[in-house]
């Protein structure tokens, strides 16, 4: 590994990070309306996640690690979030465009010129697709990692993101718009169908696809958006169908808490960090009478509900300190809490017990509020800074807020996954994890002036998928 956690840990955070307390209007632009003022302890927060990103990737190709300071393998995932963070520092004053471009355009040649095939080892890829994880020095599969089609998609977000923003003159800036357009377009998105108008979540060359689907109202709708608008290799328009088709089984709430409902809040940041949903609308959401960006807010709402309401009755969950998601957690075992045997959990998805995928075992994630700041600023900066003070600045380290915490977590005899506890506030991760810090990024960027929307408005591909998957109105309608 060229970076390492012993010279990370001396590395400054560049000038600019502010104290708490009063606001500032951000630098990165109008964009086509005022810049949104927030208070100034978000400034450090987005400048301290993006250090995360420029100093732990792999500056030799641009890998970025799934986790830090546990660098053994990249997460592609985790790349497309960097590719996204690394224009809102040059935005922001903190790298140079010279800096960001060099390091965007290594790490699409790497993706480029990495081998593919169907052999199980020394290969990144196949089909255009990409292993899930890759080794940070060799970027081939790390162990028997899948083939993945949604952290496929997830990278493909961040390089069609820099094709769009690097758009000067400079021989390197062509170069990455060219590289960009040529990884997106290689990616067979029907082989992934199988003959099927769904979407295979991966493959692997020992077993072959994976039969769990992505179909449902999970974290998965850039996919279908990018594989309908695919110029070389798409899916027909029924794939948007399938994508919807057991949706009945989503909304929950009545009249204005009315909403199609997964319990990992990632599920209603990732699509929307690239994807600007506001206005337009699906033949689902045009007969709901709103569209997905209100149905993220009213998601967060409920998140906040759920930690109020407090069913399982966890320490330390109110109205500000809230969020769940997928994270790491304490460990993989069963204690008596309040009386009862509790299961707790190492890295799982959470959420709200009664939504899909529901599950809770006190685990509270920052990007899970942080990340949904465009949705619902009102209670989500709140959150923000109740947690940027909880246990006396516990939970915020050289890279902003820490993964996770559990204030019901306090026993000490425990072999920890990660973390600590702290007998006065309980368990606390002190690592980072790639896709949640990704949000946190992109999400304030896109809430200060739509930043990232309004590059990716910008996009052929985006544009195509959504109206070939049936969005009308907003800023489809004005071209």
């Amino acid at each position: 590994m060229i970076t390492r956690r012993a010279l990370l840990a001396q590395a400054p955070v560049a000038a600019g990070a502010l104290a708490l307390g009063g606001c500032v209007v951000d630098r990165l632009g109008a964009g086509g309306r005022a810049p949104t003022s927030l208070p100034t302890v978000f400034d450090d927060i987005e400048e301290r996640t993006f250090r995360w990103f420029w100093d732990t990737a792999n500056p030799a190709n641009g890998l970025v690690p799934d986790n830090w300071p546990n660098p053994t393998f990249c997460s592609i995932a985790a790349v497309g979030f960097a590719l996204t963070a690394y224009p809102v520092g040059v935005a922001r004053g903190w790298i140079s465009r010279r800096h960001a471009r060099e390091r965007t355009l290594t790490t699409l040649r790497f993706f480029h010129d990495a081998p593919q095939g169907e052999a199980e080892k020394g290969i990144s890829g196949y089909k255009g697709f990409f292993y899930h994880f890759l080794d940070m020095e060799t970027g081939l599969r790390f162990g028997r990692a899948e083939l993945s089609s949604v952290d496929t998609t997830l990278l493909f977000g961040g390089i069609l993101f820099a094709g769009q923003w690097f758009d000067g003159d400079h021989p390197e800036e062509a170069e990455i718009r060219r590289l960009a357009q040529a990884i997106y377009e290689r990616a067979d998105w029907p082989w992934f169908q199988r003959g099927q108008p769904v979407i295979s979540m991966g493959w692997h060359p020992e077993s072959g696809f994976i039969t769990k689907n992505w179909d449902g109202y999970i974290e998965g709708m850039l996919i279908y958006v990018l594989a309908l608008g695919s110029p070389t290799h798409p899916v027909g328009p029924e794939a948007w169908d399938a994508w919807c088709a057991p949706y009945d089984k989503y909304w929950r709430g009545e009249g204005p808490t009315r909403h199609l409902a997964f319990a990992p809040q990632f599920g209603h940041q990732y699509s929307h960090l690239w994807v600007d949903f506001r206005g337009i609308q699906d033949k689902v959401m045009r007969e709901a009478g709103f569209d997905y960006f209100e149905n993220s807010r009213r998601a967060t709402v409920a998140q906040r509900s759920y930690a109020i309401a407090n069913p399982m009755k966890w320490d330390g969950y109110s109205e500000t300190i809230w969020g769940l998601t997928a994270c790491v957690g304490p460990a993989h075992v069963k204690r008596e809490f309040k009386g009862e045997e509790r299961q707790f959990l190492s890295y799982s998805a959470r959420g709200p017990i009664d939504f899909p995928d529901g599950r809770d075992d006190g685990t509270i994630a920052p990007t899970a509020a942080i990340g949904s700041l465009p949705f619902a600023p009102e209670i989500v900066v709140p959150a923000t800074l109740a947690m940027r003070e909880w246990g006396g600045g516990r939970l915020y380290g050289h890279y902003g807020f820490y993964d996770a915490f559990n204030p019901s977590f306090r026993w000490a005899d425990v072999d920890l996954t990660f973390g600590k506890v702290d007998p006065a506030v309980g368990w606390v991760s002190d690592n980072y994890l790639g896709i949640d810090q990704g949000p946190i990024v992109g999400m304030i960027a896109n809430h200060r002036d739509d930043f990232v929307w309004r590059t990716m408005r910008q996009v052929p591909a985006i544009r195509r998928g959504l109206e070939r998957a049936g969005f009308t109105g907003g800023w489809l309608a004005a071209g």
